[in-house]
């Protein structure tokens, strides 16, 4: 089966899915396709670096983004830090026919999807609940309690699949990066009538 490409694909999933994975994944292996970077008022992880993994932001700053009608999309995540999408690049690479992608939770998605219908939705599955269980101790990067919150949140988020237009399992990251850029670029959907991709 066949759909039209799209030039704005929006990602979303289950926290510790490997969204960011995937999307790194694009950045280095298919250059041509725009991907946007959020805005977020948590702390750096280690090792992440501002204006490329995320803009990290002020709590004022990110008010003032909000005000000004700069952000496409924003929500609050797990209970705590604020995440959204700079709405001007988003524009930009459109406007320039750059195939674009947006990394984003699943309330961004919602919000995406009042303002950008036509955009694709995809939704980044887990192999299984227990693999995703799996990545998100593996990290390493939260507390006990922190973990239980994602946790918490991802059971909320498995269950809106059903709202986006395809999903994308991720067994391979490189497989599914291919996948979304397919998507992108040739509207192809591997599988008979599938709009789930394994």
């Amino acid at each position: 089966m066949s759909i039209p490409p799209s030039r704005l694909l929006v990602l979303a999933g289950p926290t510790a899915v490997g969204k960011g994975t995937v999307s790194a994944a694009v950045r280095e292996t298919h250059p041509e396709v725009w991907i946007s970077v959020s805005a977020t008022t948590r702390k750096p992880r280690p090792g992440e670096v501002h204006g490329r993994h995320y803009w990290f932001v002020s709590e004022d700053e990110f008010d003032a983004m909000v005000a000004e009608g700069r952000l496409l999309e924003w929500a609050t995540v797990h209970s705590a830090a604020r995440y959204g999408t700079p709405r001007g690049p988003v524009e930009e690479a459109l406007a320039a026919g750059r195939p674009a992608m947006l990394e984003i939770d699943l309330q961004g998605a919602r919000q995406v999807r009042e303002t950008m219908p036509e955009a694709l939705f995809v939704f980044l599955a887990p192999p299984s609940w227990e693999e995703l269980v799996r990545r998100l101790v593996g990290r390493g990067t939260e507390s006990e309690a922190e973990r239980a919150r994602r946790l918490e949140t991802a059971r909320v988020e498995m269950a809106a699949e059903d709202e986006f237009d395809v999903t994308i399992v991720n067994r391979e990251v490189h497989q599914a990066a291919d996948e979304l850029v397919a998507l992108m670029t040739l509207g192809a959907r591997p599988g008979p009538s599938t709009p789930r991709l394994e």
